[in-house]
């Protein structure tokens, strides 16, 4: 019998009948989940738990076992206070290099001296505020006659998540707060390298699976060789399958059961399903990517029928307004998951 890849990725990254309650055992369980959109985040948790609910998201967060900052691909992630230090000695090398290039090719220059300047004033306004806005940061670097520092002000927060000197504060409706890392995360371990290759590898292929080495490397941002040597480490707790031609890995815990036919899934836009692989032609043909993301990075709503992407949408319509380029029958079926998401937004209000 063929392997059912699609359903095995909605098994294992909990979107088909999810094992967990807890918003923050959820991002545990995961290792990061992209968080570029401050609002849609939520839901791309909410949707994995048995009870979606933005209070028990918010509650979490602002506890600090919910943990959001630059960490991969120059991008936002969500990572649980436990896995924060560990993913950030790890990932961040790289990360910082990659950010320090793209500044290098925009012309964009940062000393260290203005760096370590500029972080002292984030970090003294994070800790007055407890959860600083970034208009609070402005307003410091103005206030302390830095203001040529204000148009640069996006990678100095960046590079500070980075070094370890500020993290998510509280959630607030709309716009990102920083608090000191010292402060916001106190349950966290420390691994020594090649444990924390082999660490972050395992959750990465238990939630992702089934997924290919150059996914791995893709979602991870660390370089092939050490992708392969996180493989290695795992020794027999991973099985590769070949499927078309490609090499997939399986852990031994591949959840296997609980897939069932007719399922609409609301999935947010830059969410695990899509952006956590290199290639998403298993869930999405080639000829409708356009539909979900342009070349450019920019990851749009979309609608999954049995795993397969089908259609897009929209958060913030009252219906959902629902548009699909795939035909795509089971009206029942989409009513459920738009019911289930307009409750759960309408907890947020």
């Amino acid at each position: 019998m063929p392997m059912n890849l699609v359903a095995l990725r909605l098994l294992n990254q909990q979107l088909c009948a999810p094992q967990l309650s807890d918003p923050a055992e959820l991002v545990d369980y995961m290792g990061a989940m992209q968080a570029q959109e401050y609002r849609a985040m939520r839901w791309a948790v909410a949707m994995r738990t048995r009870e979606p609910s933005h209070q028990a998201f918010k509650a979490a967060f602002d506890a600090g076992r919910i943990i959001r900052l630059h960490l991969m691909r120059g991008t936002w992630q969500l990572v649980s206070a436990r896995d924060y230090r560990p993913m950030l000695a790890l990932l961040a090398p790289k990360a910082i290099a990659v950010t320090k290039g793209w500044m290098s090719s925009n012309r964009i220059s940062i000393t260290e001296r203005e760096q370590a300047q500029v972080g002292d004033i984030l970090a003294r306004t994070a800790a007055l505020r407890r959860s600083a806005t970034k208009e609070d940061f402005k307003q410091a670097l103005v206030e302390r006659g830095m203001a040529g520092q204000v148009e640069h002000l996006s990678f100095h927060i960046r590079l500070a998540e980075l070094n370890g000197l500020l993290c998510s504060g509280d959630l607030l409706p709309m716009k990102p707060t920083y608090a000191l890392a010292a402060d916001k995360v106190t349950a966290s371990v420390t691994m020594e390298r090649d444990e924390a290759l082999a660490y972050v590898a395992r959750k990465y292929f238990r939630s992702h699976q089934p997924a290919t080495l150059e996914d791995f490397a893709w979602w991870s941002g660390l370089n092939i060789g050490d992708c392969r040597k996180a493989i290695a480490l795992l020794g027999d707790y991973l099985h590769q399958v070949s499927h078309n031609g490609r090499t997939f890995y399986l852990t031994d815990d591949c959840r296997i059961r609980g897939f069932r036919r007719g399922r609409y899934l609301l999935l947010p836009p830059y969410d695990e399903y899509l952006i956590g692989y290199k290639s998403r032609d298993i869930v999405l043909p080639i000829e409708h990517r356009h539909h979900a993301h342009d070349n450019k990075g920019i990851f749009r709503p979309v609608v999954a029928r049995d795993g397969r992407i089908v259609g897009n949408w929209s958060p913030w319509a009252d219906d959902c307004k629902v548009t699909f380029f795939e035909e795509s029958p089971g009206a029942e079926g989409l009513a459920t998951a738009c019911n289930a998401y307009l409750r759960y937004r309408n907890m947020a209000k």
